[in-house]
């Protein structure tokens, strides 16, 4: 299925400053390699790989990914502290149908060393191949330490991991124009129910402008950003089991919490009070660019705009993205101030080669020194990661240290991106179509029962 937030996404040129790294990591293993299911026991050392240079210099290993120019420059860049350190060398291959090409890769024998997958769901189907590897313990220990359960959750199958966290984005931000509030004498809100008292002042108060923007069109993905809402609020309403179940269909997609869910987002965007700001009638969301949704908020036009934390990268060059000025984005509020849940998304480093240097390359990117390294090399903004000791400082937007925090706080509670957990045919297929129908006026409950007739049979 399409990685929404990875594919769909326009970033921003990303400008490469050489960087100037000290590596602290160094240590030992052994060329021992012992095929998949004994790798699962592999108790070797592979975090102090600076070591490991007399055995692993000359050596090569293989990346596969999805990101492609300009987003692969800071990549390539954050991964030479280890080549030096090693002597080993990286070879990058980026590809936009990556998700489509990579399982045919596992079927033609073709497969990279290390692939950057960014749905849970393509990696089990790349687990089910039989050629992915089991992590070692150096991996294990550090998923554990630098990331925790919730993001080792996403990286396993059938309760074994077998790929660590790469980079990761926050999709629950409301975009809002700093300058537009304080001259309306505006506050940001803390619930739920203020956001939606700030939504009635805000038309009461301005019958020019809306309060809210939004865009679904996406060429042949169009109605994601539907999906997202729908995500983000059942997170609020119903909590993290309910989403669980949903998102493994323990519970119908026309759950009755579902349903509730819906109608909160049905009293946004589909109120002609309320939105479509600087493009017409709600039924306009439908055929308004992802990319487009927003940028009312920089003419008066709209107040808020419910997007992802790359939303940043869509705004006309010389925007000021910060708190103070032309745009920024505040966390979408929960029901009340005591729960933070958190909708997201990322990649994971699978590995497909039993080898010291693939194990040591794979410790490397699930660590501190990576995590900074990559966040100095992208010196044009657009990049986060969960690693907890990520130092917000070393990343250059406001808005990814932003994001660095909050996916840092103890309180939040993250949860991956429904639909790209489901089977294709819901995830990129019938939820995508079903949300765009619905906001341009289909009902609730035959959105959501016309997607549950979609869920494949076991």
């Amino acid at each position: 299925m399409a990685h929404k937030s990875q594919r769909r996404k326009v970033l921003a040129l990303t400008g490469i400053a050489a960087i100037s790294l000290s590596i602290t990591a160094c240590g030992g293993g052994s060329d021992d390699e012992t095929g998949g299911a004994a790798a699962a026991e592999d108790t070797k050392d592979y975090s102090k790989w600076c070591d490991m240079k007399s055995e692993l210099t000359g050596k090569t290993v293989s990346i596969y990914t999805s990101i492609v120019t300009p987003e692969d420059a800071p990549h390539k860049e954050s991964y030479k502290p280890f080549e030096e350190c090693t002597g080993v060398t990286v070879k990058y291959e980026g590809d936009k149908d990556f998700e489509k090409n990579l399982p045919q890769r596992a079927q033609s024998g073709n497969l990279p060393d290390i692939a950057f997958i960014p749905q849970p769901g393509l990696l089990q189907t790349m687990v089910d191949t039989g050629k992915a590897i089991p992590a070692s313990k150096t991996l294990s220990d550090s998923v554990d330490k630098y990331f925790g359960p919730d993001w080792r959750k996403y990286g396993s199958v059938d309760g074994d991991l077998y790929a660590a966290p790469l980079g990761a984005n926050v999709k629950s931000y409301v975009w809002y124009s700093p300058k537009a509030f304080t001259a309306k004498g505006y506050t940001i809100p803390k619930t739920w129910d203020e956001m939606m008292t700030l939504t009635q002042k805000i038309a009461t108060e301005n019958p020019a402008a809306k309060p809210w923007c939004a865009g679904f069109s996406s060429g042949t993905a169009t109605g994601w950003t539907g999906t997202d809402w729908l995500e983000d609020t059942l997170l609020r309403t119903a909590g993290k089991d309910v989403y669980d179940q949903w998102v493994e269909h323990k519970i119908p997609f026309n759950d009755p919490k579902i349903l509730e869910a819906l109608g909160k987002d049905a009293a946004i965007l589909k109120d002609p009070k309320f939105t479509n700001g600087g493009f017409g009638a709600p039924s306009s969301i439908a055929t308004t660019t992802f990319q487009d949704g927003g940028q009312p908020i920089l003419t008066g036009k709209c107040f808020m705009h419910r997007q992802a934390s790359f939303y940043a990268a869509n705004f006309p060059k010389g925007t000021k993205v910060a708190e103070d000025g032309d745009a920024w984005a505040f966390y979408l509020p929960s029901v009340d101030e005591t729960t933070k849940p958190v909708l997201g998304g990322g990649e994971f480093v699978a590995t497909f080669r039993d080898a010291p240097e693939v194990k040591a390359f794979a410790a490397y990117l699930a660590s501190p020194e990576w995590a900074n390294a990559k966040a100095k090399a992208t010196t044009g903004g657009g990049w986060v990661s969960a690693n907890k000791e990520l130092d917000p400082a070393n990343l250059v937007s406001p808005i990814d240290q932003q994001s660095a925090k909050i996916l840092q706080d103890p309180a939040s509670v993250f949860r991956f991106d429904g639909s790209d957990m489901m089977p294709s045919a819901v995830g990129a297929g019938t939820f995508w179509a079903e949300m765009t129908n619905w906001v341009k006026g289909q009902d609730d409950a035959t959105t959501l029962g016309n997607i549950e007739k979609s869920w494949p049979a076991k």
